[in-house]
């Protein structure tokens, strides 16, 4: 109020403020309700999801990140957990789902914690010091993972519980041979692995290819369908009668004259070819147009030829056999082709895929997946990209932990010893965070229909005997994880205890929401209206005939 007792606003009063206690309940409220949406899709017995798009196309999946990205989610607060699963996904591409019941359940024992007095800040602080434990606890119960053996179990892990999960061997092995393939200087770019759909062959026979699969067959429908050793040129120019720049015309008197015109064109879309042919290529991808005549005189000399390959794939090729490719085809050499073991051709009559396999030394590869229906192959995608990026990290940082909620609560009993030795509040905070990350085994429990109070003292009393007990979730026993084969790459834990508790505190700190108005239109000032210009009021109607 000003001193004439008239009020003042500092804010737009048409703006909605949410204040303190108000505000942090609506917040925490909106983390649990994304929480609760992805919990019951953990573990290996989680269910699945059937998301249906304005288009009415359906995907069917118990993957938390595709689950929260396809979802529309207006909520501010909900928005930032659905970061949280992003951000592992993109990091470390598997644990999206624990990501966001952790997060959760952090927010939740918050809340308990707020209510019984204890300030947010306290909560933060306890927070804080509680996922710097939890990281170093982690990091002491890894193992080192160097065989190929335990790359696969890693990748067989993260497919478990998901639609795919019958071929999990096969897609396991497939996927930690393709990362072996790409993997070099320390590093797994995962750009390099190229993912081909087949709809309507049959699961047991996706496979991994150590070279390049396109969706291109040779122009001519008589070219050879295999090829041993082929030498491939690629050629990034167009293979035709090139267009002036200008418009010309040109005159033509007599028959001798177009004869001419026409052999003269001829010779120089043939000179083309020989280039190629000299170079000593049998197989020829060209990024640009190709002409007919120049793809039939090529076949005549058993050459295969294709036009118009995506320049994406045009590098994928380089990648995969050596090949360089040339925009002047007059510098085509023999140093110029590439190689591999079989170019192979799968066409039905004008459409099919080309396959070059067994590239040596190949720094791009192939994986065909393949399945029934549309639905089958999408599932199989999904799987096949968590694989691929579990294999990764363990490639990258060779370090894993037991799975099956065992690191968690190896960790959960650390943080309960550790909190006894703050002292203060804050130790009611780092037990809080301690019973978050229980939440995982708890909810694997729940999902498998387990009782889950006497899954958690069960896995506690084991914990004092082996740090590597984890759920069976097929006996409701603990059992060793390591010895399962369960594992789970340390990057996924320790950038899910980041991730979780970052976005935690970032909620907490939060005791004010302003939310702005929404309108359709903004509203149109009467001096800025169209009709007050000179020049631009609406003509008159004339209503007569």
């Amino acid at each position: 109020m000003d001193k004439g007792g008239q009020p003042v606003f500092i804010i737009d009063p048409r703006k909605e403020q949410t204040k303190g206690r108000d505000a942090l309940s609506m917040n925490i409220a909106a983390a649990k309700a994304v929480a609760n949406i992805v919990k019951s899709t953990l573990g290996p017995r989680g269910m699945d999801k059937m998301l249906v798009n304005p288009l009415g196309d359906i995907t069917i999946t118990n993957d938390g990140a595709t689950i929260l990205h396809d979802m529309d989610i207006e909520h501010p607060t909900a928005k930032m957990i659905v970061e949280v699963a992003q951000s592992l996904e993109n990091s470390a591409g598997d644990g999206t789902t624990s990501a966001v019941v952790f997060t959760g359940a952090l927010l939740e024992k918050a809340e308990s914690l707020i209510e019984k007095g204890v300030h947010p800040a306290v909560v933060v602080k306890g927070y804080r010091l509680a996922a710097e434990k939890a990281v170093e606890v982690f990091e002491k119960l890894a193992v080192p993972a160097r065989e190929r053996e335990l790359l696969i179990k890693a990748a067989r892990t993260s497919i478990t519980g998901k639609a795919s999960e019958k071929y999990s061997n096969l897609i396991a092995e497939i996927c930690v041979d393709a990362v072996l393939a790409i993997h070099e200087d320390g590093k797994a770019d995962l750009k390099h692995v190229i993912l081909s759909k087949d709809v309507g062959g049959l699961v047991e026979d996706t496979e991994f290819v150590e070279g390049i699969v396109i969706d291109k067959v040779a122009l001519d429908k008589k070219a050879p369908l295999k090829i041993v050793n082929p030498n491939i040129a690629l050629i990034d120019a167009p293979m035709e009668t090139a267009k002036t720049a200008n418009k010309a015309k040109l005159q033509i008197s007599t028959v001798s004259d177009i004869e001419n015109f026409v052999k003269q064109e001829d010779a120089a879309l043939f000179e083309m070819a020989d280039y190629i042919i000299r170079a000593g290529a049998n197989a020829v991808f060209c990024s640009k147009g190709m002409d007919d005549k120049v793809a039939a005189y090529l076949q005549n000399r058993g050459i295969y030829a294709t036009r118009r390959v995506k320049n994406e794939d045009m590098q994928h090729l380089a990648d995969a056999t050596g090949g360089r490719p040339v925009r002047n085809i007059k510098e085509l050499t023999e140093k110029e082709l590439g190689h591999a073991g079989l170019l192979e051709q799968d066409r039905d009559d004008e459409q099919g895929k080309t396959y070059l396999r067994d590239c040596k030394g190949a720094k791009s590869v192939s994986i065909v997946l393949r399945g029934g229906t549309e639905h089958v192959v999408d599932n199989l995608e999904r799987a096949v990209d968590d694989a691929l990026k579990v294999a990764k990290c363990v490639v990258e940082d060779g370090m894993v932990v037991a799975g099956g909620g065992a690191s968690e609560m190896e960790v959960a009993l650390s943080l309960r010893s550790y909190a006894s030795s703050v002292g203060g509040r804050e130790q009611m905070a780092i037990a809080a965070f301690a019973e978050a990350l229980e939440e995982i085994p708890r909810t694997i429990a729940r999902n498998a229909g387990l009782d889950t109070i006497n899954t958690i003292v069960n896995l506690r009393a084991k914990h004092a005997d082996n740090k590597n007990a984890g759920l069976n979730v097929l006996t409701g026993a603990a059992e060793d994880m390591l010895e399962k084969g369960i594992i789970d790459p340390l990057r996924v834990k320790v950038n899910s205890i980041k991730a979780g508790s970052e976005a935690a505190t970032m909620v907490l700190r939060v005791d004010s929401m302003l939310r702005a108005q929404r309108t359709d239109m903004q509203d149109v000032k009467p001096e800025h209206r169209a009709s007050t210009y000179e020049g631009m009021s609406a003509p008159a109607l004339n209503m007569h005939r």
